[in-house]
């Protein structure tokens, strides 16, 4: 079948002298979008590579459910795809809907463009809002995806804190070498909840209270003394208890970006006569890579 042609400078699609018609194409264009084919099943089928043209052929015909994507949002797509034939533009249907304008673009961009009717400047703020609208809707389905994945937790049995709180260690605390000997439990994180896991997993084990120590690790030109007492506030003990403090010195050269009133740097936990308890996280953590490692060639199998 021939294929469809504009001539040059006509803006309506005009068809080239001795091309199949219009109108002779609109009825098959129609029965084959009615038995199920894609854009591009059509296009291919009778030639059609102008997508003003295949638009035309295909109008008023709604695309058969199995094009559309598995997880499209398609209250969202109907009411994107609404606002845009009332002249809306892809930062004004953003700040409606807070999709981001790569979806609104691919929901709507076979129906025409408004008329652009504002100053750069407008558009500009209009695009800001529209960004703005993006991100809260981000944050409002990070925060639950969140709170859902907390709740799947429930409560933790003594044999799976066991299991994490040695998983946790062999990740983040010291670690003994052949060419220097450390068997020590030491343990040093940022993060207040890593702390709190660690601890109760100290307690899990039976170490006494009387043998953890506590000491803050931080640059300089933070403020020491409130980082002190927000890390003695997460464990139950007074800033006097605490060790001294460890200062890193600062380099203004670098661009640090763990800065601010929320920065309170390190704390180290040290287990006291702890030897022989180095010596069996160590070898709990071998006995889970083995026991990890069979599990996983079962599953192979």
């Amino acid at each position: 079948m021939s294929e469809i042609r504009r001539r040059p400078g006509d803006g309506t699609g005009g068809l080239r002298s001795g091309a199949t018609t219009f109108e002779a194409l609109r009825e098959p264009a129609v029965a084959l979008r009615r038995e199920g084919l894609s854009r591009r099943q059509i296009r291919d089928r009778l030639h059609v590579h102008n997508n003003d043209i295949l638009n035309r052929l295909l109008e008023g015909e709604p695309a058969p459910e199995w094009t559309k994507r598995p997880n499209a949002k398609d209250d969202l797509r109907d009411r994107a795809r609404e606002l845009r034939l009332q002249g809306m533009t892809y930062d004004q249907i953003q700040v409606e809907l807070g999709c981001s304008k790569s979806s609104i673009s691919l929901w709507v961009r076979d129906l025409p463009k408004p008329e652009r009717r504002r100053t750069t400047a407008e558009a500009s703020e209009i695009a800001r809002h529209g960004w703005e609208r993006t991100l809260q809707v981000r944050d409002d389905e990070r925060r639950r995806t969140k709170e859902s994945a907390t709740a799947e937790i429930g409560t933790l049995s003594d044999r799976e804190l066991f299991l994490l709180g040695v998983g946790l260690y062999w990740s983040e605390g010291s670690k003994d070498k052949s060419y220097d000997r450390r068997e020590k439990v030491i343990f040093v994180n940022s993060d207040p909840g890593m702390v709190r896991v660690h601890l109760a997993w100290l307690r899990l084990l039976g170490v006494d209270n009387e043998l953890i120590r506590f000491s803050v690790m931080i640059h300089e030109s933070a403020d020491i003394a409130a980082a002190e007492e927000f890390w003695a506030g997460l464990v139950g003990v007074e800033v006097a208890q605490f060790q001294k403090t460890t200062l890193k010195r600062h380099n203004p050269r670098t661009n640090r970006k763990n800065t601010g009133d929320t920065y309170y740097g390190c704390l180290a936990v040290r287990a006291l006569q702890s030897a022989d308890l180095y010596r069996r996280i160590e070898g709990w953590w071998c006995g889970i890579v083995g026991a990890a490692s069979e599990s996983d060639q079962r599953s192979r199998t």
